[in-house]
């Protein structure tokens, strides 16, 4: 499958009477291939994507199967062109490969004649506060948890999970982590809700878990591309102590850490597993 990763938004650039900039993007990793164009403002649309991506297989570049998009703006524009190319679409905030590229160009805005000078961040998104999870999907008990990298996919990868997520980028061996690293986690108890709670998980996609402090202290989701859940919120000290040190665990796995649902903690029976990693 060919997958690209593509961005296009506005930078801090300008075209010689002034006017705004919008810049596309384009790569794809497993081709070592790269695309760039500059438009207007005034001209930043699905009809002008649509242009440069026909032009790029009318130049003899095959298209691809999926392109991936981390960024809101673009992917309302993309999603219109994917329909009329037959292109499958998918939000994810994992588009390291671009983001890496991102981050080369914002250092060399500054040095073009376009530079307008303004302070800019490539990878910022507005993010809307967070919602709290409809009390109908939440189950009966939930806890933190932590297992050996060693152990981690060896315990999942083989069962007969209906919801396995569990992305070979994302896995300890690829992140180069110890087998004796402890990957920290949540399990949820979800009874009868289990798998009612999973397959809501599976279309909001989730990215990472973080234990909030506060009164009260809380459990926050991220999913999708900019959504974020408020899971539980609790005040018993003993789990915020355990909060703590699933966020310490984190720190020394680079992120890594993991979401289990299951109807009870009998072992028997999972409903859904994620393998996550906070993404800029």
């Amino acid at each position: 499958m060919t997958v690209w990763e593509l961005d296009f938004y506005r930078r801090p650039l300008q075209d010689e009477v002034g006017n705004p900039l919008w810049e596309l993007l384009i790569c794809a990793p497993s081709e070592n291939f790269r695309y760039t164009a500059l438009c207007p403002q005034a001209d930043a649309s699905a009809d002008w994507l649509l242009v440069q991506l026909q032009q790029l297989t009318d130049a003899g570049r095959s298209q691809p199967d999926r392109i991936d998009v981390f960024r809101p703006q673009t992917l309302n524009l993309l999603e219109t062109v994917g329909k009329q190319l037959g292109i499958a679409i998918e939000a994810t905030r994992r588009t390291p490969i671009l983001k890496r590229w991102l981050e080369e160009k914002a250092r060399q805005y500054p040095t073009l004649a376009g530079s307008t000078g303004q302070a800019y961040n490539p990878l910022a998104i507005d993010q809307p506060p967070p919602v709290p999870l409809s009390e109908t999907l939440w189950g009966d008990r939930w806890r933190f948890a932590a297992l050996p990298a060693a152990d981690l996919v060896d315990a999942f990868s083989d069962r007969p999970l209906p919801i396995l997520d569990m992305p070979e980028s994302l896995l300890p061996l690829k992140l180069g982590l110890a087998s004796t690293t402890l990957i920290p986690g949540v399990v949820i108890d979800g009874g009868r809700q289990a798998m009612r709670l999973a397959l809501w998980l599976q279309q909001a996609k989730p990215v990472s878990l973080s234990y909030i402090s506060g009164a009260p202290d809380g459990l926050i989701l991220e999913a999708g591309l900019v959504d974020r859940w408020i899971l539980t919120t609790f005040e018993d000290a003993e789990v915020a102590t355990a909060g703590q040190t699933f966020e310490q665990r984190k720190q020394l796995s680079q992120g890594l850490h993991f979401l289990l649902v299951q109807p009870d903690d009998s072992g028997m029976t999972y409903s859904g597993f994620w393998l996550l990693k906070p993404e800029a």
